[in-house]
């Protein structure tokens, strides 16, 4: 098994739990945030969605990049979220399910201007940026909808609003 097989049956095992989050997002609460410089839920989510692909194609690129311009958009609706997630995870496929070992292992590098950001091996970007990272986003959206006193789906086991196992 390639390297990436795994990492791709991850990414839609992943996918799969983030939509169940999704679907909990109550779209009158888009412009909500727990803090005056908190990303707003609507702009959370929205990077939660976006994140594998972007990842996925920025690393499939070149061998070296310019580090990217970081920005918050707005969902007009949470009816956007779940395709905006479904297109990702599609780019993400389509940009990593040729990539062999060897692409994978080669030290990739993002600079800034002149400066260099990261020299690391693809395959270890995409854990922690892709994969890690994306957790990491969607824990906080987690948070977000608790605060709003929505119920959260099971993510990894029994949240305290479900329980797979009972």
């Amino acid at each position: 098994m390639a390297l990436i097989d795994g990492m791709l049956q991850e990414l839609e095992q992943e996918a799969q739990t983030t939509r169940r989050l999704f679907e909990r997002i109550p779209g009158d609460q888009l412009t909500w945030r727990p803090h005056p410089k908190a990303r707003t839920l609507g702009e959370l989510a929205l990077h939660v969605a976006m994140v594998p692909g972007s990842v996925a194609e920025l690393v499939a690129s070149a061998t070296t990049v310019q580090a990217p311009q970081f920005r918050d958009p707005s969902p007009k609706s949470a009816s956007e979220l779940i395709p905006t997630l479904n297109d990702s995870i599609a780019k993400a496929k389509k940009a990593l399910g040729n990539m062999d070992d060897a692409a994978l292992l080669a030290t990739w590098h993002m600079m800034r201007g002149e400066q260099e950001v990261f020299a690391i091996p693809r395959v270890a970007f995409l854990r922690s940026v892709m994969l890690n990272h994306w957790y990491h986003h969607r824990g906080q959206l987690s948070v977000y909808l608790r605060e709003l006193n929505v119920a959260i789906p099971s993510i990894y086991g029994p949240s305290a609003d479900e329980n797979p196992f009972a």
